[in-house]
């Protein structure tokens, strides 16, 4: 690592330990702009294996980037660029999958295709071969132009494996599977993600009021055993644990933030 990356890192922790403990727009929009060459690789790297423009990548990576941000706890050791890849990548994968569009085959092309497998079956007996495409339209009086667009339609409404890609490019695609979300994942994430929401809020509370909520619902200790190890009578360790979730209730409402990348 380089001194200027070095350098960059610890810029960019320092701006997180600060938004961790009194966040602002400003803060996050630092973060985004010191940030902002990890959405552009990705982004980079995501445009190469599909179809969507790179802009529009980019701008749903800031998207991820900006939840990283807020859900990010610089106590638990981790690099931020490594938290933050999951939430940026993950954006844009379920924008890919947000955009692909159900096949829907016409009633009329639905009984012409099963009728159509009727006539293929009769003309195998008759002929005693596989018929041609042309051979089936003149049975069922439709245009070959329009078997063909029928038989297209039915096939692209199947089932694609997981493992089927979303790419054009042979050696770097995005597959299916992979744009689906993993349930087990999220859960975890999510969890993850309140916990350390939960520990942003309890960082805010005074010294005192915040060794009475964990003592009491972290170690199950009796508010009269917490009042003796803190120092204050029970009848005051139940009025700060009150005010003190009331102070939390208040942290952790969703704050509706703007950010300019």
């Amino acid at each position: 690592m380089t001194a200027i990356q070095s350098s960059l890192r610890s810029d960019c922790m320092e701006l997180l330990v600060a938004y961790q403990q009194k966040p602002s727009v400003a803060l996050r929009n630092k973060l985004v702009r010191l940030n902002a060459g990890l959405v552009r690789k990705i982004a980079h790297r995501v445009s190469h294996q599909c179809a969507e423009p790179y802009e529009d990548l980019e701008q749903i990576g800031y998207m991820g980037l900006i939840r990283a941000i807020e859900r990010f706890n610089p106590a638990q050791g981790c690099a931020f660029s490594s938290f933050a890849v999951p939430y940026i990548r993950g954006e844009m994968l379920h924008f890919l999958r947000d955009r692909a569009s159900s096949v829907k085959v016409p009633r009329r092309w639905q009984d012409l295709q099963k009728e159509g497998q009727r006539v293929q079956m009769a003309l195998i007996k008759e002929l005693g071969q596989q018929p041609s495409d042309s051979q089936v339209a003149e049975a069922m009086g439709i245009s070959v132009y329009e078997w063909r667009e029928i038989r297209m339609a039915v096939k692209n409404r199947l089932p694609l494996s997981l493992d089927a890609t979303v790419s054009h490019q042979v050696d770097s695609s995005i597959t299916l599977g992979e744009t689906l979300p993993d349930m087990h994942y999220q859960v975890l994430q999510s969890l993850e993600e309140d916990r350390q929401q939960l520990q942003r809020a309890l960082n805010q509370l005074e010294d005192k009021t915040r060794a009475a909520i964990e003592f009491v619902f972290f170690n199950d200790m009796s508010r009269k055993e917490v009042a003796e190890r803190i120092g204050v009578s029970p009848m005051t360790v139940t009025r700060r644990i009150q005010r003190g979730l009331e102070q939390m209730m208040v942290y952790l409402q969703p704050q509706t933030l703007q950010t300019d990348p």
